[in-house]
């Protein structure tokens, strides 16, 4: 069976970062936990689906991303000072939380969650990156089609459940859980 729209599809693949020589390994999906999802419902970066549309079971891929049809140029206006009582529960700010190199879900004055990495915390204010961590990055993926299937009700529901509702780390699978 060929990938189409709406097929479920699991792949495995080596994603490495950079450009040139200096590209170092940022991600594996292997045979034994390979990357699921269902094709051609915006659940993957569009350009991603461009290079396996039509592939079947058994086929490799080796393809290369820019940052422009990936996740976009890296942004220093995504790069804020926010107050530190920002951070604070029950009045206390929350130091194990906030600290360099975690990242802390945030919402932004629309209601709209966004993740942002601390890079420094400041005296008086918190410096928070809320670019995507592959923004600006040139993404190169190798691999294989390892299954292509109509998806069954349970896959779709393992697929689509929102993070909000299942907890941290509930290993549905979905997006907010890792």
């Amino acid at each position: 069976m060929r990938i189409t729209t709406n097929k479920f599809v699991s792949v495995t693949y080596d994603l490495f970062v950079g450009d040139g020589k200096e590209r170092e390994l940022m991600e594996k999906a292997t045979r034994e936990e390979p990357m699921s999802f269902i094709f051609g419902v915006g659940m993957m970066l569009p350009a991603f689906e461009e290079q396996l549309s039509g592939l079947d079971v058994g086929d490799k891929f080796n393809f290369t991303i820019n940052p422009a049809n990936a996740y976009g140029e890296y942004n220093e206006e995504h790069l804020l000072e926010l107050p530190k009582n920002a951070f604070e529960v029950e009045g206390k700010f929350d130091s194990n939380m906030v600290k360099e190199g975690n990242v802390v879900p945030m919402m932004d004055s629309d209601g709209n969650r966004l993740n942002g990495s601390v890079m420094e915390v400041k005296e008086d204010v918190v410096l928070i990156d809320f670019n995507h961590p592959l923004a600006g990055e040139t993404l190169h993926f190798s691999g294989e089609v390892i299954d292509v299937h109509n998806p069954t009700e349970q896959e779709i529901a393992s697929l689509t459940t929102d993070a909000s509702e299942c907890g941290d780390d509930c290993g549905c699978g979905c997006h907010g859980c890792h």
